[in-house]
């Protein structure tokens, strides 16, 4: 049987998931504590990366050595780029790109070197999976979230999207960071700080590999405005909600 790796970057993403495995136990390797168990019948690892490109791809490559993963989900929360991805969106990566990798004048920005590419595709089929769970779970957000939730973060017509997630290491926090990023990579939906380094481990050891990122902020000068309640009460449940569906139908 497949074995499913699950990361998330923080606690508060992860335990949701944690609390649906009743036989799930804990393995501790790298200082990580991974929970394996079951979920609707399919082997899954659960793990909290932590925060950066550094620590998760440590995660990652722990997931698929030690645990011999057949795939890895990313889920979890991400600072809004594009107009159109507002909070309470779900974005699905298609590819992700480090957007603080520059090897210049040697290699082109953003490229990794000895890599000859900038973009790390997401698997095809796992993402259009996530996608069309991730849509059925936003048809109807007050079945996962609270009244309050949906209200105080004005949540009536939550939309997924496809494309380009962005990564790097630092809190795109201010509103002339965004903009340079926007510039930068034109057709970026979101900001993050791990998926694109996982994305590249996943690529070294030909593992498929999907990203679901819930819109937290606008990633500018508004980025801190209520992050941590958002988290749990709404990323949170979105993330278990999405993957539950998207096992169930696995």
């Amino acid at each position: 049987m497949a074995v499913i790796g699950i990361m998330s970057a923080m606690h508060e993403e992860l335990a949701a998931v944690l609390a649906v495995m009743p036989d799930e136990h804990r393995v501790r390797v790298a200082g990580r504590d991974f929970g394996v168990g079951h979920w609707h019948g399919h082997d899954v690892v659960v793990v909290l990366s932590r925060i950066g490109k550094v620590a998760a791809a440590t995660t990652a490559t722990v997931l698929l050595e030690r645990f011999k993963v057949d795939a890895l989900v990313f889920t979890g929360a991400a600072g809004g780029l594009a107009a159109d991805a507002q909070v309470g969106d779900v974005v699905v990566a298609s590819a992700l790109v480090q957007h603080d990798m520059d090897a210049s004048p040697l290699f082109p920005k953003h490229e990794v070197p000895l890599y000859g590419r900038s973009r790390f595709e997401t698997d095809a089929a796992l993402s259009q999976a996530l996608a069309a769970a991730a849509a059925q779970v936003l048809s109807d957000p007050a079945q996962h979230l609270g009244a309050q939730a949906i209200a105080d973060f004005h949540l009536l017509s939550p939309r997924v999207h496809q494309g380009l997630i962005v990564s790097g290491d630092r809190f795109v926090s201010t509103t002339a960071e965004s903009q340079a990023l926007q510039c930068s990579l034109p057709d970026a939906l979101a900001v993050e700080m791990e998926g694109a380094a996982v994305a590249q481990v996943c690529l070294d050891y030909g593992v498929p590999f999907a990203a679901v990122r819930t819109i937290s902020d606008r990633a500018d000068d508004d980025a801190h405005t209520d992050f941590g309640r958002f988290i749990r009460d709404v990323a949170s449940r979105y993330s278990l909600a999405i993957l539950s569906q998207w096992l169930m139908h696995l």
